[in-house]
């Protein structure tokens, strides 16, 4: 038998992640031979993937925050759960709620070399809500709005060229765990998220909002 922790769980160097017994006290060499040679095959049973350092850039969008009327929550929650994977902030930029100024802001992280792209607010269906608007008029090729994920919905995964970006709704300022924290490490070790992938976290993707959260030691996204 074997016995693995969840698909897509997010792990420490050295930690266990899977484990094997054979069941009967004694048994023939041939069986064991068998199990070891059917777990070999396809790149084994068990993959560990590394997370890539990435240069990510972030853009926070509304216009309270740009003209100074609240101040800007997102960018640290933002930047401390990147960090805690491994990776930079390479860029920061703040944009109001006009396609042509987000469209400006995503094209200058790509040309300071950021190869993942965050996109706070603006991620809602209000008439003033213009960020995926702006991801599409930047060029993408790919997007996919929205997530079978509670908390984030809304959220969004969109592609230019091989850059991935992600539009992370508000939600991400009042939970401390969301779409993104199911997305953003798979994207990191390499993983290309699709309509697919975002339908499947529906199974596991209801946060019971436990009073202490112990995620990832918990069901939260784990279903598939």
């Amino acid at each position: 038998m074997c016995a693995t922790l969840h698909n897509h769980t997010l792990v420490q160097q050295g930690a266990l992640v899977g484990g094997t017994r054979a069941l009967p006290l004694i048994v023939k060499r041939a069986p064991i031979e068998r199990a070891a040679a059917i777990a070999s095959q396809n790149g084994g049973v068990v993959a560990v993937k590394p997370l890539q350092k990435s240069r990510v850039g972030l853009i926070i969008t509304g216009n309270e925050v740009f003209h100074g009327l609240i101040q800007d929550r997102f960018a640290p929650v933002l930047s401390q759960k990147i960090q805690s994977l491994g990776s930079e902030v390479a860029a920061l930029a703040f944009a109001p709620d006009d396609a042509e100024a987000i469209t400006r802001a995503i094209h200058s992280h790509l040309d300071a070399g950021c190869d993942l792209l965050l996109l706070s607010g603006g991620m809602s269906v209000d008439p003033d809500d213009v960020t995926r608007h702006a991801i599409r008029q930047a060029g993408a090729t790919e997007m996919h709005y929205g997530a079978a994920v509670l908390p984030g919905a809304m959220f969004l995964v969109a592609y230019l060229g091989e850059v991935p970006l992600l539009g992370v709704p508000a939600c991400a300022l009042h939970h401390r765990i969301t779409a993104l924290d199911l997305v953003l490490p798979r994207i990191l070790a390499g993983e290309k998220i699709g309509k697919l992938e975002l339908a499947l976290l529906g199974h596991g993707g209801l946060c019971r909002d436990c009073q202490e959260c112990s995620h990832p030691h918990c069901p939260f996204g784990k279903g598939m």
